[in-house]
């Protein structure tokens, strides 16, 4: 017989619960999800101000890429599942005081209005393709004309939401915001780690995720004027995202010892040079100053803030959810 000593429940094995690791997929599926919401976020708005003529890219074209990014992000999340065959019961039913319920069905609408959206553009989009010279796109146009001709149902739809395209403007603005804030609830219902347990997650989480959707039509659009105004807005996101972080911290630090432990993970911590250096040195810091050099005239190539604004937004979400893990209230 073997004789062996227990400290804590947590050496008894088999007793406590085996975590699995979060990792790439979901950090990258939270990722997608807040981009795709900024980026619907900042077309919406923009055509309910009736600025969609003069700022094409941000209405018209950027949402051509969201249900791309949408679909990426579903797959990562399906392929992270450990029962994978049972997606689907997620869909019978709706659970209000379930945060994947809710986001599980925001992803649906979005979905289907990120595909919509672009396609009721369907002629603006071939005339921006034809300035911009991209000339060899046309088949992708032709081939949705091709559908309207043959199928109904598909044209119907398409003339339905062209003519209530306001109406469905805001729905889509409201499922945005949903999804956007969504991606940082999903991590603050896990009370058991005390980094996710913080509800100043969800608005941090939106905050990054528009900040990345101003980032994206920034680094993709030519028009200059929009550019400015995506980044005179992405300023103003930078600094609400560091105001966020900073009294994060602050209300860890003066919480219970579990709270600071888990911020400990970043003020001395192994996340410590790469949350402050990498995250939000190069990921904040530096594009709000490049941005700010640009706003001056200096000459600043657009892409270089943000890509850095991007890679910031990717590299907070691997951290939240590595270093969340890592959290965890003290068990004896």
């Amino acid at each position: 017989m073997e004789e062996r000593l227990f400290q804590t429940a947590r050496d008894i094995e088999g007793l406590y619960p085996h975590v699995h690791i979060w990792g790439f997929p979901i950090a990258t599926y939270l990722f997608l999800g807040g981009l795709a919401a900024g980026i619907l976020l900042f077309a919406t708005i923009y055509y309910l101000k009736g600025k969609a003529e003069d700022m094409p890219f941000t209405v018209k074209i950027a949402p051509i890429f969201t249900f791309i990014i949408i679909s990426i992000g579903l797959f990562l999340l399906v392929y992270d599942l450990h029962h994978k065959l049972y997606v689907w019961r997620l869909f019978t039913r709706f659970r209000i005081e379930s945060p994947m319920s809710w986001g599980a069905w925001t992803l649906v609408g979005v979905s289907i209005f990120s595909l919509l959206w672009p396609l009721s553009y369907i002629d603006d989009i071939e005339q921006y393709l034809y300035r911009r010279g991209w000339k060899n796109l046309d088949w992708i146009t032709n081939f949705i004309r091709n559908l309207e001709h043959r199928f109904a149902p598909f044209r119907w739809t398409i003339l339905l939401f062209r003519k209530y395209r306001t109406f469905f403007a805001y729905i889509l603005l409201f499922l945005s915001i949903i999804l956007g804030i969504y991606t940082g609830i999903l991590l603050s219902a896990f009370n058991a780690h005390p980094l996710w347990n913080n509800p100043i997650l969800g608005p941090l989480f939106l905050t990054s995720g528009v900040s990345t959707g101003s980032a994206f039509v920034m680094w993709l659009s030519n028009n200059k004027k929009e550019r400015k105004l995506m980044s005179t807005i992405d300023m103003a996101l930078i600094a609400t995202e560091l105001f966020f972080i900073v009294h994060m911290i602050m209300g860890m630090q003066a919480g219970p010892e579990a709270f600071k432990e888990a911020a400990h993970l970043f003020l001395g911590g192994q996340f410590t040079v790469v949350f402050w250096v990498l995250f939000v040195g190069f990921g904040l810091v530096l594009p709000f100053i490049l941005e700010g050099l640009e706003m001056r005239g200096f000459h600043i190539p657009p892409a270089l803030p943000a890509l850095l604004v991007l890679a910031g937004g990717y590299l907070f979400r691997y951290i939240i959810v590595l270093a969340g893990q890592m959290s965890e209230y003290p068990f004896n």
